[in-house]
């Protein structure tokens, strides 16, 4: 039982996609828990944006707030984000005429052009950077892809007729009031609730497991889009290798702009980690559906990389203690 407590505790991220993933498909194959999984689906509409709320305080109330302020990192992963795309679109009016090859760059374009994931502080608090900048540049990214996602698409699908006001308010709604809320919190938190602030400081690894929570969730509705898209295996094997490579280019690029300009481990996870939920909106609104694949197999790939760090990490911390 010890080892089983221990392992989990050592792989929560891969164990927290492999419970998702199961606990769809034995829902989707057994017939006789249908009925249960449609009183089930609206109870874990709630979990989930909750489980998010609460990664995302308890990661706040951890910010020094005097240290949330723009550094050069940031411009630098804004700058390889936006030399990113613009390639992205190149290669996609390239091959417009080919609808396969388009919705496959497309499922790319989604996991280049959306916003830092929320808990990518969280991330970057296991690894030992610093989560008050990181904080900084997921607030930033957020406004950035809110300006860049109704300038972009209509370009790629001229069918597509976004307002510009409307579509950026919409997806600023969408960021925004998931980190601003727990991040107003964390500051109240801190300022005068110190008790409370002191008991949720007490357990580091508390934002770990709730952000786990969320992953195990959103890896069930990323197995249900697969499951249930219409397009060819092939194409969605495309689309899964491709997501694949981008999450080591992107991840590589931010952590060369990070060693440049002083922050390697956030840097790497600003332009690498990304908020693949609303990737996946942004794809069904605004793009062909399959596309959403995309992202998808993106918060799967990442997740183990985030996995593969955090092993390292704390391999790294038992060999040198601090």
């Amino acid at each position: 039982m010890k080892k089983l407590i221990r392992f989990i505790k050592d792989w929560t991220l891969p164990v927290a996609i492999a419970v998702g993933s199961a606990c769809y498909l034995t829902f989707y194959w057994v017939p006789a828990l249908v009925a249960v999984g449609d009183v089930l689906a609206p109870v874990f509409d709630m979990i989930f944006p909750l489980s998010v709320f609460l990664t995302l305080f308890v990661t706040f109330c951890k910010v020094d707030y005097h240290q949330m302020l723009p550094h050069r990192w940031h411009a630098g992963v804004l700058v390889a984000q936006l030399l990113l795309i613009a390639v992205n679109i190149g290669i996609i009016l390239w091959v417009q005429d080919d609808a396969e090859q388009k919705t496959l760059w497309e499922a790319v374009l989604t996991c280049i052009i959306g916003p830092s994931a929320s808990a990518a502080p969280v991330v970057v608090g296991k690894l030992g950077g610093n989560i008050s900048t990181m904080t900084t540049y997921t607030l930033l990214s957020a406004l950035a892809s809110a300006v860049l996602i109704p300038l972009v698409f209509p370009i790629l699908e001229q069918t597509v007729h976004v307002d510009f006001l409307s579509a950026f308010l919409i997806i600023l709604e969408k960021v925004a009031v998931v980190l601003l809320l727990p991040l107003v919190l964390g500051w109240l938190v801190q300022h005068y609730l110190h008790a409370l602030h002191r008991r949720i400081v007490s357990m580091p690894n508390l934002s770990f497991y709730f952000w786990a929570i969320s992953l195990s969730i959103t890896t069930g509705i990323t197995v249900k889009n697969i499951v249930h898209s219409d397009a060819t295996v092939l194409l969605l094997l495309l689309i899964a290798a491709a997501t694949f490579v981008l999450c080591f280019v992107q991840f590589g690029i931010g952590r060369s702009i990070g060693r440049c300009l002083g922050e390697e481990i956030n840097a790497g996870q600003a332009l690498f980690q990304k908020n693949t939920a609303l990737s996946i909106w942004v794809a069904y609104m605004y793009l062909n559906p399959v596309a959403s694949v995309g992202a998808g197999c993106y918060v799967l790939w990442q997740n183990i990389i985030n996995s593969v760090e955090i092993w390292q990490e704390r391999k790294k911390q038992e060999r040198f203690p601090k």
